[in-house]
């Protein structure tokens, strides 16, 4: 396979062995051999990993070829990809626009075609959200489905290891070398609701695509959606302030990661517990809608994604995660695969199932992306 062109998303390349499928990975996750440094400096000196992550070793032993690891948005605490420090993927398709964060290079590996698919973590929308940005797909399993030993941070309860790739196929070929079973080939798609939540020339956009091939997805509200959103906020700061808070003494995290980081300090038990209540009662929600129809369908992104340049006003990307990060908070399977453009901005579509259901998920996502030929 030769590349479509270079991504500039590697931050370490690896001697290529024997194998078929070529992947990459997120420097989140641990290789053995290799620091595991999460796009900062402040992590430039760390210990080598004595032993790959659990996902990476499984993927070796059933015979992917590792090419390397990728650049992120620092500490994976950012959503557009920018870093100066371990340097800022080129977005293949679309190169005046973010890469989106934080897995930024392992989306732009896969779409400049130098590996066929990508690791990388979903705390927020970090897989979805750069594969949207990137024109491919990203799927963030359900929360615990895929283990996190050797992923940095070590604990969390939204965070999910992720699989980006430009073919449905290749997601489940790597489901299953990680063992996740993919059933056979759908020859209808099953009922799906769609939530207008997204600018309304996205949502047009969307349901018109899906009306051309024979889709007519019922209309469903989630009243929760948006506090999800921000619970999801209370819960990823609190956990990155116990995470990261100890690195901020070296001072050698950016100012703005840093600040970030901060906001985490003054989450307050009660923060905590009024964020974990909304988990509940939003997680039940979904298991309600998911009861009436087996897939939910929105837009991935809110708005279409941001220029370099606009990229560093940061009221234009605050509320980029909202249509995502509400679904690390309540556990569920997602995947969003790309749809076209608008304004020659890239437009994507995220579907949503039943906890233990990523194999709907996949198979959904090979019945539409057939119909985009």
């Amino acid at each position: 396979m030769q590349p479509v062109c270079e991504s500039k998303g590697f931050v370490e390349r690896f001697t290529l062995g024997d194998g078929d499928l070529r992947f990459a990975v997120k420097d989140t996750l641990d290789v053995a051999g290799h620091r595991t440094q999460a796009g900062c400096p402040a992590l430039a000196e760390s210990a080598v990993a004595q032993q790959h992550a659990s996902v990476v070793a499984m993927l070796l032993s059933s015979g992917c070829q590792l090419a390397g690891k990728t650049t992120l948005h620092e500490l994976a605490f950012g959503v557009t990809g920018i870093n100066p420090w371990a340097g800022t993927p080129l977005n293949p398709c679309y190169p005046e626009l973010i890469p989106g964060g934080s897995s930024s290079g392992s989306a732009a590996v896969v779409a400049s075609g130098e590996v066929d698919f990508a690791l990388g973590t979903d705390t927020g929308g970090s897989v979805r959200m750069p594969a949207a940005c990137c024109g491919i797909l990203g799927l963030k399993p359900g929360y615990g489905v895929l283990s996190r030993q050797g992923v940095v941070p070590a604990e969390s309860s939204l965070d999910c290891v992720g699989i980006f790739a430009r073919d449905a196929d290749v997601l489940r070929q790597v489901l299953h070398r990680l063992n996740v079973p993919v059933d056979a080939p759908l020859t209808t798609l099953p009922e799906m609701a769609f939530i207008a939540a997204a600018q309304p020339e996205i949502d047009a956009m969307l349901l018109t695509t899906l009306t051309r091939w024979e889709i007519y997805p019922q209309r469903a509200e989630l009243s929760l959606l948006s506090e999800a959103h921000r619970a999801g906020l209370t819960l990823i700061n609190h956990e990155n302030w116990q995470a990261f808070g100890p690195l901020l003494a070296s001072g050698k995290v950016s100012a703005d990661v840093a600040s970030r980081i901060r906001r985490g300090e003054t989450v307050s038990a009660q923060d905590v517990h009024e964020a974990e209540t909304v988990r509940q009662r939003f997680s039940a929600q979904m298991d309600e809608q998911l009861m009436k129809t087996p897939l939910l369908a929105l837009a991935t992104l809110p708005e279409l994604p941001p220029t370099l340049a606009e990229a560093n006003d940061p009221l234009r990307v605050v509320e980029l995660t909202r249509l995502v990060r509400p679904f690390n908070l309540s556990g569920h399977p997602a995947l969003t695969l790309p749809m076209g453009s608008l304004n020659d901005r890239p437009v994507a579509l995220q579907l949503v199932a039943r906890k233990g259901n990523e194999s709907l998920l996949v198979q959904a996502a090979e019945w539409l992306m057939r119909r985009r030929v």
